[in-house]
């Protein structure tokens, strides 16, 4: 496996989410996952594993999306954890992450909402 850049802040994972996207790098985006993370994605469903998530990442980035970078919301840091937030450019929903630090002090994704629209009454 190449050796990627490591997210050492939380808020790193998104810019170099948002590069590998770009770049059409789905083993890179899976890098920033742990190897048990769950993404809630496909909407309605989970993708649970960084083999997983890579085997996903190929099939979204075969279409070329292009990602812009969001601006995040206040990161909370408790210890080892934290949570990571975005604000869709469309104002809809949130995208929120939990991210937990490695041995290393770099950070890794463990549980990954990347759309969430709340119910319309």
């Amino acid at each position: 496996m190449p050796e990627y850049e490591k997210a050492m802040r939380p808020e790193d994972i998104t810019r170099l989410f948002v590069e590998r996207s770009n770049a059409g790098d789905a083993a890179g985006v899976a890098a920033l996952y742990e190897q048990d993370a769950v993404l809630a994605y496909p909407p309605g469903g989970q993708t649970v594993g960084r083999d997983a998530i890579r085997a996903l990442w190929e099939k979204v980035l075969a279409n070329r999306p292009r990602f812009e970078p969001e601006q995040p919301l206040p990161t909370l840091i408790s210890g080892d954890i934290a949570l990571t937030s975005t604000p869709p450019k469309d104002g809809t929903g949130a995208r929120a992450q939990v991210v937990r630090r490695q041995p290393d002090g770099s950070w890794l994704r463990l549980l990954d909402q990347p759309e969430f629209v709340p119910p319309t009454r």
